[in-house]
């Protein structure tokens, strides 16, 4: 029940950080969605923008992935509802996306990340 108390406030929290990088430096990042079964979360800053990415919070089982626009490396498999503790820098090239591996449903997916370029 805490992971979804959790959700629930990064849904709200989202609605009232910037997600288009006019926010500042140090910033919070921010973001919880709908992602369809077999679909996949990108974690992308905008051109020329780098974040850190913190935590990931998913609703059913996922994958991790490293992808920089043509190859994917699935470095985790992780089973849901569950948090995640993670640290990678983000750039628009180089980004975390979470692939949902419900068979038959969208799941949330959630992550928050601060702005460090």
């Amino acid at each position: 029940m805490k992971l979804f108390k959790r959700i629930a406030w990064l849904a709200l929290l989202s609605l009232f950080v910037p997600q288009n990088g006019s926010a500042a430096v140090g910033d919070a990042v921010t973001n919880c969605t709908s992602v369809a079964t077999g679909a996949v979360l990108d974690i992308q800053p905008g051109a020329s923008i780098e974040w850190f990415l913190h935590n990931i919070w998913f609703e059913y089982n996922v994958d991790v992935q490293r992808y920089d626009g043509t190859n994917v490396v699935t470095t985790a498999s992780l089973l849901g509802p569950d948090y995640q503790p993670i640290a990678a820098r983000l750039t628009n090239a180089n980004r975390v996306r979470i692939k949902n591996t419900h068979g038959s449903l969208a799941k949330f997916i959630c992550y928050d990340a601060v702005i460090t370029k």
